[in-house]
């Protein structure tokens, strides 16, 4: 007892320091303008090099350029929810009311990736194989995971009280991560119209610049999901946290009572 009196401030900084809703919550708003700017400028810049300046491909033509938002979402859609998993976890050992938050802050936008990616792979589809839609084994297991996110999403909002929406949604988040290896190795354990992996840890199929344009696309991806995830955190704050003193000292919050 006596050496954690002695503590000085920067010896109690640790990793739970922004845990504290009333701390994150200013952090985030002080991010989300710079990630909001990072995805805008990454995305223009890949969008101009994946559209005008990458050549185009041997096999498929001019079509394939809508693979610079069809694998981008679609990387950030399982991506997303092996995240949401992680805070899921976060949730059920330690009972942090922020981790909780931050998954279902990220719900919504796993949501949207996940439906770009099923709509820009059926943009592909169709000029490819003929059809908008086969019941393929990454297709169907990506289709599963867009109905994964509907569900979490459903599950936390018709729980009215908070603590059992936040653990029922960090189950259903645990649940469904095993479908996320199921949607990478399908095209390796199944036999399946979909192609493998261009780009992968032994390397790339992919022309320099083509790649280029992937890479930006998919930190334009991520920019944007940190920047919706922080936003909609700071929402879910503030309903849960609205009683409390610090949030009623809030600017914003303080400006419009006194409006009112």
């Amino acid at each position: 007892m006596r050496d954690m009196d002695k503590q000085t401030p920067s010896s109690r900084w640790h990793l739970f320091h922004f845990a504290a809703p009333s701390t994150f919550y200013p952090l985030a708003g002080k991010a989300i303008p710079w990630f909001t700017g990072l995805a805008a400028l990454l995305a223009l810049i890949g969008l101009w090099l994946g559209m005008a300046v990458a050549p185009g491909d041997a096999q498929q033509g001019e079509g394939y350029r809508i693979i610079f938002l069809h694998v981008p979402t679609s990387w950030m859609a399982m991506f997303i929810y092996i995240v949401m998993a992680f805070w899921s976890v976060i949730h059920i050992v330690w009972k942090t009311r922020l981790s909780a938050l931050m998954a279902q802050a990220l719900a919504p936008t796993g949501a949207w990736m996940a439906l770009m990616s099923l709509v820009t792979g059926a943009l592909w589809g169709k000029p490819m194989w003929g059809t908008w839609w086969v019941w393929d084994a990454r297709l169907t297991s990506m289709l599963l995971l867009f109905f994964l996110y509907l569900g979490f999403i459903a599950l936390t909002r018709s729980i009215d009280d908070p603590e059992r929406s936040d653990q029922a949604g960090s189950i259903l988040a645990l649940v469904g991560v095993f479908n996320v290896p199921v949607i990478y190795f399908s095209v390796y354990w199944w036999n399946t119209l979909h192609q493998g992996a261009s780009v992968s840890t032994k390397g790339s199929s992919m022309a320099a610049m083509m790649l280029l344009a992937m890479l930006l696309m998919s930190l334009a991806a991520w920019m944007y999901s940190i920047a919706t995830c922080l936003r909609r955190v700071r929402l879910l704050i503030l309903q849960r946290e609205s009683t409390n003193r610090w949030v009623q000292e809030l600017p914003e919050i303080a400006n419009t009572i006194k409006a009112e």
